[in-house]
C-alpha cells in the first residue's frame, strides 16, 4: 500500500496529497470553503432535499460577508495604531 501511494504522490506533484490540499487552504481558502458549502449541497440535492435557488444564493452571501468579518475582527489580537508590512 505504502508503494501505491509513492506512485500516487509522484504523479500529483511529487508530495503526499495532504500537503498539497493543506497549501491549497492557506493560498486559496475562499476557495476551499466554497467546495465544502457547494459539496453540501450536492449532498442534499442527491438525497433529495429541495433547496430554492435564491434562498442558497442568499446564504452563500451571508456565509461569504461573515467569513471575510471573521478575518477583520477575529484574524490576528488587535493592535492600535498597528502599521502594516
Amino acid at each position: 500500500m505504502s508503494n501505491l501511494y509513492k506512485k500516487i504522490d509522484t504523479v500529483i506533484g511529487g508530495r503526499p496529497w495532504t500537503f498539497i490540499y493543506r497549501d491549497l487552504w492557506h493560498k486559496y481558502e475562499i476557495l476551499m470553503q466554497a467546495q465544502w458549502f457547494w459539496t453540501a449541497i450536492l449532498v442534499l440535492w442527491f438525497i433529495g432535499v429541495s433547496i430554492p435557488v435564491m434562498a442558497m444564493l442568499k446564504f452563500w452571501a451571508i456565509y461569504t460577508l461573515g467569513y471575510i468579518m471573521g478575518h477583520f475582527f477575529w484574524g490576528t489580537p488587535y493592535k492600535e495604531n498597528q502599521q502594516g508590512n
